[in-house]
This record gives C-alpha cells, sequence and structure tokens, in this order.
C-alpha cells in the first residue's frame, strides 16, 4: 500500500448530485426545485424565524421580567479585605483610585463596603455606599468611611 493507491472502503463515500445538468442526469428542468414560487427562483432567501405563516415561537412565548434602566449596581468589598489590602500596600486611607489602580474594580464601579471579617486596625476607607454594621465595625476600630 503507498500513498498513490490509498482510497477510501466501498460505500464509504458516495457521488455528488449534479444538479441542473439537463435531463440526462435526472435532475434537469425544475432543478429539484419544484415547480413555480419563489423557492424556485434564483435569489430566494427566507426570513431567519418564519415559520411559514404559523405565529412564530418568540409571538408566541409570554413576555416576562422587566430591566430597571435606573438600577445602580455595586461592587461588594469586605472590610477585612480591605484592611488586608491597606496593609499589603502600605496605606493609611483606602480610596476608590487605589483600588482602581490596583484592579481591583473597573473604572465605572460603584463601591459598597459590607462587614464581613473584623477590623483590628484605624484605617479610612472611601466608597459609594455602606452598610450599617460596616460603619459600626469601622468606627469602633477608630477609623472611618467617607461616602463619595
Amino acid at each position: 500500500m503507498e500513498l498513490h493507491n490509498l482510497k477510501p472502503a466501498k460505500g464509504a463515500t458516495k457521488k455528488r448530485k449534479r444538479i441542473a445538468r439537463g435531463q440526462g442526469a435526472g435532475t434537469g428542468g425544475t432543478a429539484t426545485r419544484g415547480h413555480k414560487g419563489a423557492k424556485s427562483r434564483s435569489g430566494y432567501k427566507s426570513k431567519r424565524h418564519f415559520e411559514g405563516g404559523q405565529m412564530p415561537l418568540q409571538m408566541r412565548l409570554p413576555k416576562i421580567g422587566f430591566k430597571n434602566p435606573n438600577r445602580v449596581d455595586y461592587k461588594a468589598i469586605g472590610v477585612d479585605y480591605l484592611q488586608s489590602f491597606a496593609e499589603v500596600h502600605g496605606l493609611q486611607e483606602v480610596t476608590i483610585e487605589n483600588l482602581y489602580n490596583a484592579r481591583v474594580i473597573k473604572k465605572n464601579d460603584r463601591v459598597k463596603i459590607l462587614n464581613n471579617g473584623e477590623v483590628t486596625k484605624a484605617f479610612t476607607f472611601q466608597a459609594h455606599a455602606c452598610s450599617e454594621s460596616a460603619k459600626e465595625a469601622v468606627e469602633k476600630a477608630g477609623g472611618s468611611i467617607q461616602i463619595v
């Protein structure tokens, strides 16, 4: 066996159907498109969700849900994370700019400080919002939270 005499197993391949090559080919005339109508013409293209006039699926299903255009999403950050962030970077005040430069948040993210973990040292944190318990925990340790 060599490259020039390789061929697929018997019955593994089929000959291609030669459409619109005359009556002798067996698929001449209408070229397997049937008689007349838009589908028999060249350039015919059906619309993507068209179901032959039947009510389309996306119209049969009910509309559900609501997206509030005025919703404000916050990036939640815990006080324990902020404290470790300040200690690692040697900061006394953690600002939104510090968090952005360290790639903790993205440019348009709004930050909300939540209370999870413990605050042991006094730090100043800057955020767009914070929970009451987080504010209490930070103030108890001698720090403060500035709402921007």
